[in-house]
């Protein structure tokens, strides 16, 4: 499983990923409407992933520019995902009532 997350995300942008998480609880405790914080993860997500992505690619001509903002823009959407995935998934799944019964 791990070579699989390995092929698709970049290793260098796995801190983004409790960065974003960070973001998230910060922004949680403001007024912004719950469902506008995928929204919200997700463009800081590719903005930041751009940047690292076009900071370390050499750049020659048009077509490498549009190639490296194609892969930041990927690669933002990934981080953003495994992100919220891993508040989904902090979540518990199984809720308890008072009397200690499933419900």
């Amino acid at each position: 499983m791990n070579e699989f997350i390995y092929q698709y995300i970049s290793t260098d942008l796995f801190i983004l990923i409790p960065v974003l998480f960070f973001i998230r609880s910060l922004l949680k405790k403001s007024n912004i409407k719950q469902y506008k914080l995928q929204y919200i993860l997700t463009a800081i997500s590719v903005i930041l992933t751009n940047i690292y992505t076009i900071a370390n690619t050499q750049i020659n001509n048009l077509k490498e520019f549009l190639s490296a903002i194609f892969s930041g823009f990927c690669q933002g959407i990934l981080i953003s995902g495994a992100s919220i995935f891993l508040k989904q998934i902090k979540k518990p799944t199984i809720k308890f009532n008072k009397k200690g019964a499933i419900s």
